[in-house]
């Protein structure tokens, strides 16, 4: 019996959310008294022998050139695989976009109980029942898991990343699995924070009247290294790419700190953000219902609360 936990990369870089996968695995193995391992698939340029220091003694390593690139079947036969081969009962893997196209293949193919949206560790006293939020984060689940494998999609940003000593021994395997789907180009958005792995956001909404306005934010998110974020509404006026676009029918994030401008905080929004460690709300509507979910709250126009706001920050960086 182990634990094995899935490491994702992209375009041979690891991701954060996999670096809080580990710890939540090595913490996992440590309650049930086994050992941690971890897979990752395809090149990777990063040094996998220095994560043995979050808690894992083995990476199985599947380096196929030809599987870099995420293919759902493919990485599932390959993951599969790794389970056979170190015998684990528990596979932990980051409930991010890749993990939840991952997570549902694995279970069925592993006939595998699967807890998707973890955000605590599992309760092992009696059995194995595992925390998880439901109806968009607004109450928790407990769900009792009783197959022979089990299956735990963390959700990214509710565990702490805790990296202690220790270097992992690094096995490599080639799988012989042929990828299904080839990657012909890439289009990707340079230069900014990817807004889901941001600590950071700063998000604008209708408020800001328009997209000439959205200097002031992205200013204040170059200053403190934040990623921008919008409303649907905002997205839906191409005001703004809608890779941007935060909530129920947009991207649901979980940062350490949330700065929204101008946005009156429908359930539909908050349903993408609830989960922010801090949530700052600037709004002229006192009665926006936003400030219900705030932990700090400005009542008052946008026009003249960023700019000061950013001149603040100027002048704490220094850069005034």
């Amino acid at each position: 019996m182990s634990v094995l936990i899935y490491i994702d990369q992209s375009e041979g870089h690891i991701k954060k959310a996999s670096f809080e996968a580990l710890t939540y695995g090595a913490a996992v193995a440590k309650q049930l008294g086994t050992t941690a391992s971890a897979v990752v698939v395809g090149t990777v340029q990063d040094d996998l022998p220095s994560l043995g220091k979050y808690g894992v003694s083995t990476i199985y390593h599947v380096n196929d050139a030809a599987l870099s690139h995420l293919d759902s079947q493919a990485y599932t036969k390959a993951i599969a695989t790794v389970v056979e081969k170190a015998g684990a009962t528990v596979v932990v893997i980051s409930n991010n976009v890749n993990g939840k196209s991952l997570a549902p293949r694995l279970s069925a193919r592993l006939k595998a109980g699967l807890v998707s949206g973890t955000v605590s560790l599992p309760d092992t006293s009696n059995g194995f029942t595992v925390k998880k939020g439901v109806f968009s984060g607004k109450a928790f689940a407990h769900i009792s898991v009783n197959s022979p494998i089990k299956i735990i999609a963390l959700t990214p940003n509710s565990f702490q990343t805790i990296a202690g000593e220790g270097t992992a021994a690094v096995e490599t395997i080639s799988s012989g699995i042929t990828a299904n789907s080839k990657v012909i180009a890439t289009n990707k958005v340079t230069g900014q924070v990817p807004l889901s792995e941001a600590e950071l956001v700063v998000s604008g909404g209708r408020g800001l009247k328009g997209p000439e306005n959205w200097g002031m934010i992205e200013d204040l998110a170059k200053m403190i290294g934040a990623a921008t974020a919008c409303s649907r509404a905002v997205a839906d006026a191409h005001w703004r790419p809608h890779h941007e676009h935060v909530g129920q029918t947009g991207g649901s994030i979980a940062p350490n700190l949330y700065f929204a401008v101008g946005i009156s905080g429908a359930i539909q929004h908050l349903a993408g953000v609830n989960r922010s460690k801090c949530i700052v709300v600037i709004n002229k509507d006192p009665e926006a219902p936003f400030f219900k979910a705030a932990d700090y709250g400005i009542v008052g126009d946008a026009f003249e609360v960023m700019p000061k706001i950013n001149e603040a920050v100027k002048k704490l960086k220094g850069l005034a």
